[in-house]
């Protein structure tokens, strides 16, 4: 029996499976298309998911590839904050990486991880038992497995096929994207874009790097089958339609389409198969948030289930993963579809645009608008404490090093700086380091593995409760 099985090769799939291999889960993960995809849906990583990609040790290759933008997390509905947005974070930039390469790099790590990976296999069908899950290919290859997860897009089959249904809003706009090569100087193509923009936001063409130009403009209708890529003679008629010209584009590296239809799953699990990343919801584009939320939501989820899976922790540990990150989706959503609203060209619409700007100015608005977007502001609810607890923890300077440094290995983490707790019963789970750093609120901390603040205090009664909620019994009980 495999341990788990993935459905879908994307990068929620693959954090998940980099973190479940942390733990010695086996892996398998089931990818319908032949060859990885070359369409760019995804044009950077937020802060959030820099620091998870940091906490992992996998930043530097992103940063070889990637390009840093700072000042970038405080834009909402291409708004421009009056003044710079401080996170409170390491890393307060938007790392500039196409989706394939971010994709790729993923999938490396898996790989090196032990991860199986096999492409061209279809599920068509998922049987759900007591102790484990049969899946079934096209091909009518049947597989066990302990546990499933849908991470297969926003036409996810599991989600079908668990009954799960999706309500939402059906898409009303279509928008093109795509990367191609233009006969236009630079000069013209910022000019006319600059133009255009003045009143149909939902336009923009720049430069993608390799002699390639990015451009986004709105469809004429939205197509009957989405999967469907648009050709490049439709991609010309509607440039033509909005800026008058075409800019001479030729030889697309890729053309996909994307639109407004938002959705969320009215459950993100049925027995031992859940859902995550687009599987579990899908949103317009704006703000980049898909692709992080997918990367946050497999965070959230794989040391979760590889406890299960492991017998460290009962099946009630993955009630939390449902409770936390439903009502992160939830948000994302009510961000998307007001900053849709916002690009509209009509008066309504503008007049509240018009009124968001004058509110950017009021401290602490553009703040609370780029900690929702970029996740760094994502209190999970732990219960009455301190303001820290259920916040992720920022990289803290230790004494002994930075600390996410700390939290490669994917376990808990006690900071305890006065060296007087213990994780006797868990210390196979959870690591304690005695460290003075000034910078650490309140006399200890208890991190879970995804760096979210799980306790605070100095009582080791209470801290007990914390770990065996978090990390399951302790070995002695067992």
């Amino acid at each position: 029996m495999n341990g788990v099985v993935l459905v879908g090769g994307g990068p929620t799939a693959m954090m998940l499976a980099s973190e479940l291999r942390l733990h010695d889960v086996e892996v398998l993960v089931l990818e319908r298309d032949n060859e990885p995809t070359t369409a760019v849906r995804s044009l950077g990583l937020h802060p959030r998911s820099v620091e998870i990609l940091d906490m992992r040790g996998l930043l530097e290759r992103f940063l070889e590839l990637g390009t840093a933008y700072p000042g970038m997390s405080g834009r909402f509905a291409g708004i421009e904050p009056p003044r710079p947005v401080q996170l409170d974070s390491a890393h307060d930039y938007v790392l500039g990486l196409p989706q394939p390469q971010t994709d790729r790099l993923l999938t490396e790590r898996a790989l090196e991880l032990g991860t199986s990976i096999r492409r061209g296999a279809e599920v068509v069908s998922l049987e759900r038992g007591d102790d484990g899950v049969t899946v079934a290919l096209a091909d009518g290859e049947e597989l066990a497995a302990s546990w499933v997860v849908g991470c297969d897009g926003g036409r996810s089959t599991v989600r079908r096929l668990l009954g799960i249904d999706f309500p939402g809003e059906a898409a009303t706009t279509e928008w093109l994207l795509g990367e191609v090569r233009v006969r236009a100087s630079a000069e013209e193509i910022a000019e006319t874009s600059a133009r255009v923009r003045l009143t149909h936001r939902g336009f923009g063409i720049g430069p993608a790097g390799d002699g390639l130009f990015r451009a986004v403009v709105p469809a004429a209708s939205v197509a009957e089958d989405r999967t469907v890529a648009p050709t490049l003679d439709e991609f010309r008629e509607q440039l033509v339609a909005y800026a008058g010209t075409d800019f001479g584009v030729h030889e697309p590296r890729s053309l996909t389409r994307f639109t407004d239809a938002t959705r969320l799953a009215e459950s993100y699990r049925r027995g031992r198969v859940l859902v995550a990343g687009d599987a579990a919801h899908v949103h317009p584009p704006l703000g980049g948030q898909g692709l992080n939320l997918g990367i946050q939501d497999a965070f959230n989820l794989g040391w979760k289930l590889a406890a299960v899976v492991k017998g460290a922790a009962p099946e009630s540990l993955l009630d939390s993963y449902e409770a936390e990150r439903r009502p992160v989706a939830e948000q994302v959503l009510t961000l998307t579809r007001a900053q849709s609203e916002l690009l509209l060209p009509e008066p309504g619409p503008q007049a509240v645009r018009r009124l968001l700007v004058e509110l950017m100015e009021v401290e602490g608005v553009a703040r609370l608008l780029a900690e929702r977007v970029t996740a760094t502001g994502i209190r999970y609810d732990f219960g009455d404490g301190p303001e820290l607890l259920g916040r992720r923890m920022p990289d803290l300077v230790l004494q002994s090093g930075r600390l996410y440094e700390l939290t490669r290995r994917g376990r808990g983490l006690l900071l305890d700086p006065a060296g007087r707790l213990s994780v006797e019963g868990w210390a196979d789970r959870v690591d304690r380091v005695v460290d003075g750093a000034d910078a650490l609120v309140g006399p200890a901390a208890l991190l879970r593995p995804d760096g979210h603040v799980a306790w605070l205090g100095d009582d080791p009664a209470t801290l007990a409760t914390a770990l065996e909620r978090w990390f399951g019994p302790p070995l002695s009980a067992g």
